[in-house]
């Protein structure tokens, strides 16, 4: 365990489509709705992090004159190491209360700056020509090999999205409650083979944010504190094609492998899982990835209801960025999902909930940050 706790947590007042909001005013309305949740001012905060927009914008925006800053952005996990980040600045002396933010104009566009990268990438270069499109097209790579090196189905690969909106049922801010069945996956719309459009991410405006400080201050705040169990960062490629095994994430391994030592814990101690799910296989890598499942065997121990509500693994209990919402960056919702569910305050809570981990993805499987967070 880490002396740091989580004191503040909340997302955007609204999620799904918020056309009257920029991308750069989701952030401030997070962070105001997390300063409340703490019971803090934007004075008390001297350490600001997050991705997508500057640090600089963002407290600037909110009036703060940091004493710490990251601007680490690695895609939709960048929140994750953020969180690491945080830790150890705070550790060391650096600042004493940190604010990390997110906010994406994901559906709605407004004030949202243009993508990186170009004709002079390495993907620019050595992907693209071949014709990827964007995640859809590129993440395909990875799963159709895994489905041939290890016999997994199309049925199973839907019971990710079929299990996920189950949780999604649960959840009043979900953008979708409605049960779907495995037929109902396989016969919505092909986006890029094999993943039909149930089996994809959403597309949705909305943001986050954490407030942590040391533990010794934690229970001096209006919510329980989270503490920081544990953390761990890595980074593999930025072309999928260079990957050192598509059936395989090692950024996924490298991190989630440390954050799990750190925090001292084995499989057993999980009573919580979130792993990010920009599209259906992903659960079934960081199952297998971090161990919880032997490989070629997650995408049976999913389809077996195991990761279900009532199963022994609870599992993007949101519902995920399948059903929840994504709007692009999806790591902030995911934290927000851990520190609710070892809060006790979940949608679908999970009872007794004393550990959650926290595995995220960025690019993909170009970056991986995982966080364990637990009530003691």
């Amino acid at each position: 365990m880490t002396d740091v706790a989580i004191v503040g947590a909340a997302e955007t007042t609204e999620l799904g489509k918020i056309p009257g909001m920029s991308q750069l005013q989701l952030h401030a309305d997070a962070a105001f709705n997390t300063l409340a949740d703490a019971g803090l001012s934007v004075g008390d905060i001297d350490g600001v992090a997050t991705a997508g927009e500057s640090p600089t914008g963002v407290a600037h925006y909110l009036g703060i004159t940091p004493h710490w800053v990251d601007a680490t952005a690695v895609g939709g996990c960048s929140f994750m190491i953020h969180v690491r980040h945080a830790v150890a600045a705070i550790q060391s002396g650096q600042c004493e209360t940190v604010l990390i933010t997110h906010g994406e104009s994901g559906r709605s566009n407004i004030g949202r700056g243009g993508r990186p990268g170009g004709a002079a990438t390495l993907a620019g270069q050595f992907e693209m020509p071949y014709g990827p499109v964007g995640a859809p097209t590129l993440f395909t790579l990875p799963v159709l090999r895994y489905m041939k090196d290890f016999g997994l189905t199309h049925e199973q690969l839907a019971m990710v999205a079929v299990v996920q909106r189950q949780w999604a049922g649960l959840n009043p801010r979900a953008s979708f409650h409605d049960p779907i069945t495995v037929d109902d996956v396989l016969n919505s719309r092909m986006i890029a083979y094999p993943f039909h459009l149930l089996e994809c991410c959403l597309v949705t405006d909305g943001g986050g944010a954490l407030i942590l400080t040391a533990a010794e201050r934690a229970k001096n705040f209006p919510q329980p504190p989270v503490y920081i169990l544990g953390s761990g960062e890595s980074v593999e490629t930025p072309m999928i094609s260079q990957m050192q095994d598509l059936t395989s994430s090692r950024a996924f391994r490298v991190a989630g492998s440390r954050a799990m030592a750190d925090a001292g814990i084995n499989h057993a101690d999980v009573d919580h899982m979130m792993v990010y799910d920009a599209f259906a296989h992903l659960p079934i890598y960081g199952l297998e990835d971090l161990g919880f499942c032997q490989k070629g065997e997650a995408g049976s121990f999913i389809a077996e209801g195991n990761t279900a509500p009532g199963g022994c693994l609870p599992l993007n209990t949101n519902g995920g960025g399948l059903s929840f919402m994504h709007s692009g960056m999806y790591g902030m919702y995911a934290l927000q999902e851990s520190v609710r569910q070892i809060r006790g305050t979940a949608a679908a809570q999970v009872p007794d909930a004393q550990v959650s981990l926290c595995l995220g993805v960025g690019g993909m499987f170009g970056a991986s940050g995982c966080v364990v967070l637990g009530n003691t």
